[in-house]
């Protein structure tokens, strides 16, 4: 067997947002969490992380590139994932290749692995999540490692909790477990994106700058220091559970909608509760809120549901495309985009809906009427500029493999970044 083989797999992987959230750990280092945690997947058209994951023999050292720039792994988040599945590795054969590695030789073998989130990074879209999923998930592939999903989600939870939601397409539920040794805290889908799939999404990208706080170290404050984290991990959470499960089962979007947006007031009020105070939203994000919950009020049953997670971005979550349409006027409305921009930058994803909302220009944003849920007398502000741009995307598929080299991110000679 030749010492310059290279052997590669890649794999996309698809971000997710928690309509009940996570935060907070009872155990820092297997990251274990205080609560169960209910996540939607989103289409990995418009948000995923796509990773490829290279070995050969010829490699000195396990070297990683995210987004094009060479990163550290030395990490104990990314040294755990690394650690847990090399020890589950099995024999590879790739007979057309002439490779054969035994199980033993995976100990000593080097990896090269690239990534590339098609989103902001740390931006609050969830990319540690979706980057730990695939990384796991394209290197059980490699390596051949038999464990299922949810077992590979409890490796995937060790290089960030939220990661371990992310193997699953649909709606999925990560149970926090009893364990100590965190065997028991892993992921489980609820429904498959079929279930219920009249839902539309639209994040409105307020900001994608990193956060002030990050969620490790805010986790860390809130579980010191405040009282409500832990009436809400007891008390609060469980029940919730139940009722989300249901909502979702039964595709109960009034349910749905009151317990995602609760959910998310209180996750930022547990914020507010920590000492000192993290604030996640700005104002942008609270006159979203306002907007939503003034629309929903005026309509027989809410249309929309709101959901940020540490950071001031808001996903919104339609009942159906009409839905979506009339949420989309709204917000653009609102927020129209600065003079310079144009739309096609500023509605991204899925544009199909700007046609069902009768928008196909700027012309046609400038021209929108105000909202009837606005009293007449009330004058009606806009913000240009405080959005920077939408995302409209729906319920999506879990990771995949893609089988074809020429979308690796590693040369298939030389392993190294193309």
């Amino acid at each position: 067997m030749g010492e310059k083989w290279v052997l590669m797999k890649t794999a996309q992987t698809p971000t997710n947002i928690a309509v009940i959230k996570y935060w907070g750990k009872r155990d820092e280092s297997l990251i274990l969490p205080v609560n169960d945690s209910i996540s939607v997947t989103l289409d990995p058209a418009h948000l995923c992380t796509t990773t490829t994951v290279a070995v050969s023999p010829a490699f000195q050292q396990d070297r990683m590139w995210l987004n094009g720039k060479e990163i550290s792994l030395s990490g104990g988040r990314y040294q755990k994932c690394l650690r847990e599945i090399r020890k589950r590795a099995c024999e590879v054969e790739d007979k057309e290749k002439g490779i054969k590695i035994e199980k033993k030789d995976w100990e000593k073998l080097h990896l090269h692995i690239a990534s590339y989130n098609n989103f902001p990074t740390a931006a609050g879209l969830a990319s540690s999540a979706a980057g730990f999923a695939c990384l796991v998930f394209a290197l059980a592939k490699l390596m051949n490692v038999k464990e299922d999903d949810s077992q590979l989600s409890a490796i995937a939870r060790q290089g960030s909790g939220s990661a371990c939601r992310s193997l699953f397409g649909g709606f999925v539920k990560w149970i926090m477990g009893k364990e100590d040794d965190g065997s028991d805290s892993l992921a489980v889908q609820l429904v498959d994106e079929k279930h219920w799939d009249d839902l539309f999404i639209v994040i409105a990208v307020v900001s994608s700058r990193q956060k002030e706080t990050s969620s490790t170290s805010g986790m860390r404050e809130s579980v010191e220091t405040s009282l409500l984290l832990q009436h809400r991990a007891k008390e609060v959470v469980p029940k919730r559970i139940l009722r989300m499960e249901e909502a979702i089962k039964n595709r109960d979007f009034a349910s749905f909608a009151q317990l995602t947006c609760a959910d998310s007031n209180q996750f930022h009020a547990v914020c507010l509760d920590t000492c000192p105070p993290i604030f996640y939203m700005n104002d942008t994000s609270h006159r979203i809120i306002s907007y939503v919950e003034k629309w929903n009020r005026s309509e027989e049953s809410p249309q929309v549901a709101y959901t940020f997670d540490a950071g001031p971005n808001a996903v919104l979550i339609a009942r159906n495309r009409k839905a979506a349409a009339q949420l989309l006027q709204r917000l653009l409305f609102y927020f129209p985009p600065k003079s310079d921009i144009d739309l096609d930058s500023y509605v991204i994803g899925d544009k199909s809906i700007l046609q069902d909302a009768g928008v196909e220009g700027v012309k046609d944003v400038e021209a929108l009427s105000p909202p009837p849920e606005i009293k007449e007398n009330a004058a009606a502000q806009k913000y240009p500029g405080d959005v920077s741009y939408f995302i409209c995307t729906r319920p999506g598929r879990g990771p995949v493999l893609l089988s074809h080299e020429n979308l690796a991110l590693l040369h298939p000679q030389t392993g190294l970044p193309k």
